[in-house]
């Protein structure tokens, strides 16, 4: 997940430049004795500490040095980071600021808003800034400082001063003890763990790992990778490199060139997740998570996934996805292309690679079918909805996300692998959706140019050689059922559907167990306990006077049969009550895709031409 930004119209035509330069210069590193900043560029030099880990506070001194330095100048923070789509007001971790000047006299400073301090200069033409950044949150978009390490996204970290994106910066990292540093941006010769960013889009597009990480080099599609893990875990390095060098020369297949002169791959051992950057990807992994094989192909999909990102997303972009504005929304229809059709492609790249089979891939279509076809917020929000909606919703998801939310991820995976099969289909198998990223690739991402919702299609439909309105607006921009038979037929394929629990019992909510406490998580619509007046967060104490746990329940509610009546005592908001509901039966459907009988000649040229292998 991720993207560029822009702050204030002047700096848009500097970064243009500047992030045309970082491409086609990204090997290099700056020259001591050098001036590579522009006279009108701010000089601008951070220096990162980490003398207490254990207090989580990263100390950053920011200098400015400025002819043209405002008598109030303001220096922001951003509120979210390219990536992850939504607000997450970094400045509230901010304490002990100060400004000075370069004599060491205080300035005088107000905060003018969340995320904007104001400085008096008094005509001065350097600042000292002083902060720390309170840091105890490990994820791909946060920071988090302690006894074993320093990971940090700048975006949550570093302030930029107002209208001055474009401005190149340096970043001086003092490591506590001995650890080591990970970083995509560039080091600057002579000058000690210092490193330079162009500008501030590729500043904020560069995280920071400061450990003593495990690591190993590699080479793969023909250009050098490096791969950090913090923490102990049962992986083991030497496979990953080799696994992620089929991963960069499956993706090569559709591109035909990496678009980096190297590639970062920092992975810390809790948590989960991943976020692509320009030549690095922050990945969260649990340390025991790479054994058995199917846990380790897990891994493999979220590197998989990341790695495309290098072209979709930080080079194919939505219209909305760079330059960035920092400071607000970024609003765009086109998340469902941009992660939906990266984890469409993780898997791709797997079977590509040789990770996993064309029987495999199937499965994987199959299950992500049963869990919308579940889902009764399908029929509620489209692909485009869910993608524009993402700040308010995808990241805050409630109890009643299942009745009225679709994953831009997930339903986006299954439509792009119809639509890719649609294209196949359309031009008798000469075009297909490597054929749409690739026209992207070359016809935006070259030109500097970002896609609109109308030129993606148009890109589709010109590798399909037809129209593909009607898919368009069923599946993308509507919320029709995707009539799956009608697209895999092609192929030789076919969905069945089944509903395999339909005689037992079903009370439709979803319950765990919290501090031995039996909870409501989710009522989904149309259940009988939606339809009867369960609610979320009601606590199940009893089941027919008997004391109810999870494991209970379940077995008592087996031995029961569709249209029986049972009597919960649960405690909402504290209160004792007890309800009557009526079992229904479980509707849930479940979702296997198998071979046509007797498949055409076509049928089975289709199905060799998409998955590289003879329908079985």
């Amino acid at each position: 997940m991720k993207k560029f930004s822009r702050f204030g119209a002047i700096a848009i035509s500097l970064f243009a430049f500047l992030f045309m330069y970082q491409e086609s210069k990204a090997g290099t590193t700056d020259k001591p004795g050098v001036d590579n900043t522009q006279s009108t560029d701010p000089d601008i030099h951070f220096t990162v500490s980490m003398p207490q880990p254990w207090t989580h506070l990263l100390e950053v001194e920011m200098r400015v040095k400025w002819n043209a330095l405002p008598n109030k100048a303001e220096f922001k923070m951003p509120v979210w980071t390219p990536g992850s789509y939504l607000v997450r007001e970094y400045a509230r971790h901010v304490q002990n600021f100060s400004a000075k000047d370069a004599a060491g006299k205080s300035l005088p400073w107000q905060k003018t808003n969340k995320n904007t301090w104001q400085i008096e200069t008094g005509g001065a033409r350097e600042v000292v800034l002083s902060y720390k950044v309170y840091s105890n949150e490990l994820t791909v978009r946060t920071n988090e400082l302690n006894d074993e390490h320093a990971f940090w996204n700048n975006g949550a970290l570093l302030l930029f001063p107002k209208g001055q994106i474009g401005s190149p910066s340096r970043v001086t990292v003092k490591p506590y003890g001995n650890w080591k540093i990970a970083t995509g941006l560039r080091p600057v010769a002579g000058q000690t763990n210092t490193f330079r960013a162009e500008n501030y889009d590729i500043l904020y597009d560069s995280p920071f790992e400061v450990s003593n990480f495990n690591e190993i080099s590699f080479t793969a599609a023909g250009k050098p990778h490096r791969l950090v893990i913090t923490g102990e875990g049962n992986y083991d390095m030497k496979q990953i490199a080799e696994d992620t060098e089929k991963i960069a020369d499956a993706a090569m297949g559709i591109f035909g060139e990496l678009p980096t002169e190297d590639y970062l791959i920092i992975v810390n051992l809790r948590g989960g997740g991943g976020l692509e950057h320009l030549n690095s990807t922050a990945l969260q992994w649990n340390r025991f998570g790479f054994q058995p094989r199917a846990r380790y192909i897990g891994f493999l999909n979220l590197v998989a996934h990341e790695y495309f990102h290098l072209w979709n997303v930080k080079r194919i972009r939505p219209d909305a996805l760079g330059p960035f504005d920092y400071e607000n929304e970024n609003y765009t229809k086109m998340l469902w292309v941009a992660e939906g059709t990266t984890s469409y492609y993780e898997n791709v790249l797997l079977r590509r690679a040789g990770i996993i089979n064309d029987a495999q891939q199937i499965s994987i279509l199959a299950g992500a079918i049963t869990q919308l076809q579940n889902r009764p917020g399908r029929f509620e929000t489209s692909l485009e909805e869910a993608s524009l909606d993402a700040w308010i919703k995808y990241y805050r998801q409630d109890q009643n996300a299942v009745n009225n939310q679709i994953s831009y991820y997930d339903k986006g995976d299954i439509v792009s692998m119809m639509l890719d099969m649609t294209i196949r289909n359309a031009s008798g198998g000469k075009n297909s959706l490597d054929t749409v990223m690739k026209y992207l690739y070359d016809e935006f991402y070259r030109k500097d140019r970002n896609y609109t919702p109308e030129d993606f299609q148009k890109a589709c439909e010109l590798a399909a050689g037809q129209s593909l309105n009607d898919f368009f607006s069923k599946y993308v921009r509507g919320r029709d059922e995707i009539d799956y038979n009608s697209i895999l037929n092609g192929f030789g394929l076919q969905v069945n559907t089944a509903t395999p629990q339909a005689g037992r019992a079903y009370l439709g909510a979803t319950v765990g167990e919290t501090d031995g406490r039996l909870l409501i998580r989710a009522v989904p619509a149309g259940t009988p306990a939606y339809e009867q007046g369960l609610n979320f967060n009601d606590q199940i104490v009893a089941i027919d006077g008997y004391r109810a746990s999870n494991t209970f329940l379940q077995s008592y509610l087996s031995q029961k049969k569709p249209g029986d009546t049972v009597r919960l005592t649960i405690f909402r908001f504290d209160k004792l009550r007890e309800v009557e509901i009526k079992l229904g039966s479980d509707t849930r459907v479940n979702t296997e895709i198998a071979p046509v009988r007797e498949p055409s000649e076509k049928q089975r040229q289709m199905y060799e031409s998409y998955f590289g292998t003879k329908l079985r």
